[in-house]
């Protein structure tokens, strides 16, 4: 078969199975045209809620697709490749955690959705990358214990210097590859071109930047402005999408390097074996880890 057969083919699968699919923003273009709902992780999560399809599969990695189950309970939700994880929400496990709260009990616990749902239940509230500035700022505890990000823990803590913020983890390594050199490579390259960037980087590349947001609120950034050149600093398949959907626009990746592999591991023939039920991995989780979870996640909704 043909890519455009393939295509039609899950497409015809999805009726007839009751199958909505949901492709996060790093999938490549031939998925996320077979996609219902394109986005960042959480508010695909969200839009599940919405849908009446009894399955779903989720085209991203495995924090997400048990994200959708933790929302959406009573559907059937397929991870697009059991091998798909993400080394910054595996970068602790309970025990750590449970560990480094011991030691610091009058700390509220932050846990940015990109963690396991067992390290959820350890945590008070959840963030997104767009809301961690905004729910923590509502915090009223003025001790905080970011996980497992740190880099966007630091942005975030910049902005709030009458609070103390405490770190575990070591952060998004497609992000924290980066460095100021990277930076300054490719803006002698590109003088003119606004610089886009996600704050799972560092420190030193985010101080360089005209906008700084979510992947959705990069790529909305650079649809909606008059500028015509931009420096992309997140997962380098946000490149691709933007040329293509912004033609008279100029886009250039922060780094080559900038690749997640974990995205990478769903293929198109992939999800057409999670249609025919031949690929993919039922995400399950016990009562108790998705009420704790919940909780967690319930809390950030509530605060915005």
């Amino acid at each position: 078969m043909n890519l455009s057969e393939i295509q039609e083919k899950i497409r015809t699968l999805k009726a007839e199975k009751d199958i909505c699919i949901l492709a996060h923003c790093y999938q490549n273009p031939e998925i996320l045209e077979v996609a219902d709902f394109v986005g960042d992780s959480f508010a695909l999560a969200e839009r599940t809620k919405e849908v009446e399809n009894s399955t779903v599969i989720m085209c991203g990695v495995r924090f997400m697709a048990e994200t959708v189950k933790i929302l959406s309970p009573e559907k059937k939700v397929i991870l697009s490749n059991e091998t798909a994880g993400c080394p910054m929400a595996e970068t602790l496990d309970v025990d750590e955690l449970a560990a480094v709260k011991a030691k610091l009990p009058e700390h509220t616990v932050v846990a940015y959705i990109n963690t396991t749902s067992e390290l959820k239940t350890l945590c008070d509230v959840c963030v997104t990358s767009s809301s961690a500035l905004k729910i923590c700022e509502q915090i009223e505890n003025d001790k905080i214990l970011f996980i497992p990000d740190p880099n966007l823990g630091g942005w975030v803590a910049e902005q709030m210097p009458e609070k103390e913020f405490k770190f575990v983890g070591t952060g998004c390594p497609v992000h924290a590859i980066i460095n100021e050199s990277d930076w300054e490579k490719v803006h002698a390259a590109h003088p003119d071109a606004l610089f886009l960037v996600h704050p799972e980087c560092k420190k030193d590349v985010v101080k360089h930047a005209d906008y700084i947001g979510s992947t959705t609120g990069i790529m909305n950034y650079a649809k909606n402005s008059d500028a015509k050149e931009f420096i992309i600093g997140t997962e380098c398949s946000i490149v691709t999408h933007l040329q293509m959907e912004c033609p008279d626009k100029k886009f250039y990746p922060l780094s080559s390097n900038m690749l997640c592999q974990n995205m990478k591991a769903t293929t198109l023939m992939g999800v057409l074996g999670c249609c025919e039920g031949s690929a993919g991995e039922e995400i399950e989780l016990d009562e108790d880890i998705m009420d704790g979870a919940r909780r967690c996640i319930d809390r950030m909704i509530e605060m915005g």
